[in-house]
């Protein structure tokens, strides 16, 4: 079982991952005026769904 600070870490990551892909999604579509494609859109839910699955087993463990 993971530690708190690895899975701090690990959040750490998965959020810079989100972060630069955000950034980069959103310089397309301001200065492109390009919409992203529906698979990076997908990608990103995933990510942003397991990310959320490690920040939430937290929150299950400590609600019982």
């Amino acid at each position: 079982m993971p530690t708190a600070k690895e899975k701090k870490e690990e959040v750490k990551v998965h959020l810079k991952k989100l972060r630069a892909e955000l950034r980069t999604i959103h310089l397309a579509v301001t200065e492109e005026l390009k919409l992203p494609e529906a698979n990076n859109i997908k990608e990103l839910m995933n990510d942003m769904e397991s990310l959320l699955s490690i920040i939430d087993s937290k929150n299950k463990r400590t609600k019982k």
